[in-house]
């Protein structure tokens, strides 16, 4: 009995020292981690596998090609036919039934395929390394996707933290001066409508607060799956959004160092050319004759009964070599018809290309200008918030001090609070504007 409460007590401990286990993550090592656990990651690594995969699928169909088969007949009731019996010394213009060959029979065959030459065969293989590379180009398009957004949904884990610790040290103070201002109403100092104003203004602070509370467990959950763990895995942040900030304000972007070409947005572009390219040869090659042979041995054997498998049965072999030569002449211009539209697709597709180019220097445009202005905002809103502090703090000694009025000091709290909201977006955007100009930049993932 005591051994077994042992082992049910060991037993608990390790459930919960699993259930309590916790990840403790910077941004980079999040962002590590995201690469090789997430689930898109996982997908376009399979990808790849699969890609690699068809490659060779593809290039066996030019390797030689081996079957065999086995075929055995059982004639229930053999066919009949009719043969002039004249043949056997009978009467002419009758007809004597002779059923021909033996009741069983079993043939075993092997057969060796080869491809002489095959046009869509060249184009297959230069189709499937195609293939390959649109799968790589995929999965590194899918790397710098998974970057963002594991830097976003980071920043916004530390926004909501940080917005929940203001608005607690907010509901501490604004307590304190609740406290405060009732003593001084019960001795007539001030009036009832100071004490309901600051009641409200903590009320709306414990409404934020709580909701704040809330959102931060989802931003968490929506982290954990953009890293591709479990949503209710305890994960800790070692970084803050301020450190995030500065980082991310601290960038210099040289135009000669870009090169349109080098970007994953372009490259796949040029891959769909690539593929429209080779389905216009596609076509064209199968007005091209095709060529293949093939060699087959093989053993019958006979008999009224089933006498296979026994020593004594006669097996006779056989054995032919041939070749196949496919000639296309007329297809009543339908493979004219098939290649024109392939040539159709091809012109869509550098016409996309083009537009591709385009669209990637107005997003670098735009995503420079994005993050120029959050930069300056940035300072904007630290300026701002240092102002909202010094009004509210001088409104704070006017209302003791009973020269300003409830209205006034909780007009000055709702002004710092939204000043202390917008500096925290404001570090948030400027973390989520240098990811999208890694973005457009093609910045490689170090």
């Amino acid at each position: 009995m005591k051994k077994s409460l042992i082992i049910t007590l060991t037993l608990l401990i390790s459930v919960v020292s699993t259930a309590q286990q916790s990840i403790s993550l910077s941004l980079d090592q999040a962002i590590d981690y995201a690469l090789k656990n997430s689930y898109t990651a996982l997908n376009a690594n399979r990808d790849i596998n699969a890609a690699k995969l068809k490659k060779w699928e593809t290039t066996t169909i030019g390797l030689p090609q081996v079957s065999a088969t086995i075929d055995y007949q059982n004639w229930i009731k053999q066919q009949v036919s009719l043969i002039p019996a004249e043949f056997f010394g009978g009467v002419e213009g009758e007809f004597a039934e002779v059923a021909f060959g033996t009741k069983q029979n079993m043939t075993a065959t092997a057969t060796l395929n080869q491809l002489i030459f095959d046009g869509s065969y060249i184009v297959g293989l230069q189709s499937a390394k195609v293939y390959l590379q649109i799968s790589e180009n995929a999965k590194e398009k899918t790397e710098l996707s998974i970057r963002e957004a594991v830097i976003n949904a980071y920043g916004n884990v530390l926004m909501s933290e940080e917005s929940a610790e203001i608005l607690q040290n907010n509901l501490a103070s604004l307590q304190k001066t609740l406290n405060e201002t009732t003593e001084i109403y019960k001795n007539g100092l001030n009036e009832e409508e100071d004490v309901e104003q600051l009641k409200i203004t903590l009320a709306s602070v414990k409404s934020n607060l709580s909701r704040t509370k809330k959102l931060n467990k989802i931003a968490y959950q929506m982290l954990n799956i953009t890293l591709g763990i479990d949503i209710n895995t305890n994960l800790i942040l070692t970084n803050k959004l301020s450190e995030l900030a500065q980082e991310s304000s601290v960038f210099n972007f040289n135009s000669e160092n870009f090169n349109i070409e080098d970007h994953i947005d372009y490259k796949i572009a040029k891959n769909t050319e690539k593929s429209n390219e080779l389905l216009v040869k596609l076509e064209q090659s199968k007005a091209l004759p095709t060529l293949s042979s093939f060699i087959n041995f093989g053993y019958s054997g006979f008999g009224q009964d089933f006498n296979f498998l026994k020593s004594e049965q006669k097996w006779f072999d056989s054995s032919m070599l041939g070749v196949s030569l496919n000639v296309p002449i007329f297809s009543s211009f339908a493979r004219n018809s098939r290649t024109q539209q392939a040539k159709i697709e091809l012109d869509k597709a550098k016409t996309d290309l083009t537009q591709i180019q385009q669209n990637l220097l107005l997003k670098l445009a735009s995503a420079k200008t994005d993050y120029n202005y959050n930069i300056e905002e940035l300072e904007t809103s630290k300026q701002n918030l240092a102002l909202a502090k010094r009004i509210e703090n001088k409104q704070q000694i006017k209302f003791f001090e009973g020269i300003s009025s409830s209205f006034e000091l909780a007009e000055a709290q709702r002004q710092l609070y939204q000043m202390q909201q917008n500096y925290l977006q404001a570090m948030l955007n400027v973390i989520a504007s240098k990811a999208t100009l890694d973005n457009a930049l093609n910045t490689p993932i170090n």
